[in-house]
């Protein structure tokens, strides 16, 4: 008999056996570790630094790399698929039966939007459980759907969203051309690119100035920033809302569930990387040979690279599922792993929690005191803290604190606590 229980950035099956099936939770606690470098970015610099390291960290051999490293491999495909486990886990939790399963899950994406808005206003401007709340709501819309249908309404909306961002980015693109190729243009619009996603010392000071406020000084100003924020949600609704059907769809046909064989996994690996590794590699050296142009920059990470972005997504997810339940099964790493994912909700927390005691002017103020190399060690500490505490956590309690309160004000039940 198969079951689920938890939240959908923590339900599971269970074997038939009983138990949990280990590479599906250890592929969640992957997916939130992934999160981490590029959130360390975010928390470090100056926003445009997230995108271009000539904004912010510099631009020399070693930073490059750092920079191609994550562009090619971490940046959004992590984030993608922490989206894809999300959505598997709605899918799980709305086919479990009982009575009112849609005034639960809606229940849920409320609270969840409710706990995203207080970890967006105290903590992190980058938050991305808005996103996923929002597009939680819609997900049951698709919940009859089959797998092919699932596939090619992602692929859609991916076009959808492609084409949308991609005419603006062709205009700026266009005039980039011009510009690189002598023509005597607007010189504005360049400054105005230098400004948001480039090297720009008023960007740079204001950010820092920012880094500095007191908690209480930057929650009065992010209250104050409503507009943006719902912004933010509606420009990455798309591709969060695509990442989870293709959860939805990795789900019902089997791979996130654990019963596709080791070879079929690596081979559905394989190819996505085959068609998406290229492509962002040859995006990433177009940056480059620009000398990290803000245009050319943000466009490859903004627009471009979107669709291959989730496309490496589901071949971490195949790789991952491959090694976790075969060749990998039972290591101490694959263990770690799984508790980690079980309190995917409370480690993604802690991360930012322990990001801006680092950087934030409350905390170490170490804002803008760091290189993209120092940032990115520093994202260790997040990363070995939740692999540390997890296990033991989970040996005395049923699920992690922040698992505990959603549940707990979804349900509108005091559920218990301790094992």
């Amino acid at each position: 008999m198969v079951s689920v229980e938890g939240t959908p950035l923590t339900a599971s099956v269970l074997s038939p056996d009983g138990k949990r099936i280990t590479a599906l939770d250890a592929l969640r606690g992957l997916a939130v570790i992934g999160i981490v470098p590029m959130n360390a970015i975010a928390f470090s610099m100056p926003p445009a630094a997230y995108f271009n390291p000539r904004a912010f960290g510099g631009d020399g051999p070693l930073e490059t790399a750092l920079w191609a490293i994550s562009f090619l491999l971490i940046e959004d495909k992590f984030r993608t698929l922490f989206a894809m486990m999300f959505g598997a886990g709605v899918a799980m939790l709305l086919g479990k039966a009982r009575e009112h399963p849609l005034r639960g899950h809606y229940a849920r994406m409320l609270v969840l939007l409710a706990i995203a808005m207080v970890h967006a206003i105290m903590l992190a401007n980058n938050d991305v459980l808005r996103s996923y709340a929002v597009a939680g709501m819609l997900l049951p819309l698709a919940a009859g759907w089959q797998v092919r249908t699932l596939l090619w309404a992602a692929g859609a909306i991916m076009a959808a969203q492609l084409a949308v961002s991609g005419w603006f980015a062709w205009d700026w693109l266009a005039y980039w051309y011009e510009r690189a190729s002598g023509a005597m243009v607007d010189p504005a619009a360049h400054l105005q690119a230098e400004q948001d996603y480039g090297y720009n010392p008023q960007a740079i000071a204001a950010a820092v100035e920012r880094a500095g406020e007191g908690l209480g000084e930057r929650m009065f100003r992010r209250l104050t920033q409503a507009p943006q924020q719902i912004s933010f949600v509606i420009a990455s609704l798309p591709s969060a809302l695509a990442a989870m059907l293709v959860g939805v769809a990795l789900w019902r046909s089997g791979l996130l569930a654990g019963q596709w064989e080791a070879r079929r996994a690596l081979t559905l690996g394989a190819r996505c990387a085959a068609i998406a590794v290229p492509v962002l590699a040859g995006l990433a050296a177009w940056s480059i040979t620009t000398g990290f142009d803000p245009i050319v920059t943000t466009a490859n990470a903004l627009v471009w690279s979107a669709p291959f972005d989730l496309l490496l997504g589901i071949g971490w997810a195949a790789l991952a599922m491959a090694l976790f339940g075969s060749a990998w099964r039972g290591t101490a790493l694959v263990t770690r792993l799984a508790a980690a994912g079980r309190m995917a909700l409370t480690n993604y927390l802690a991360t930012s929690l322990i990001f801006a005691i680092l950087f934030m002017g409350w905390g170490l103020g170490l804002f803008a005191e760091v290189s993209r190399g120092q940032a990115l060690l520093l994202g260790l500490i997040p990363i070995a803290a939740m692999l540390l505490w997890s296990p033991p956590w989970l040996a005395r309690f049923r699920q992690g604190p922040a698992e505990w309160l959603w549940r707990s004000l979804s349900s509108g039940t005091r559920l218990p606590f301790k094992r």
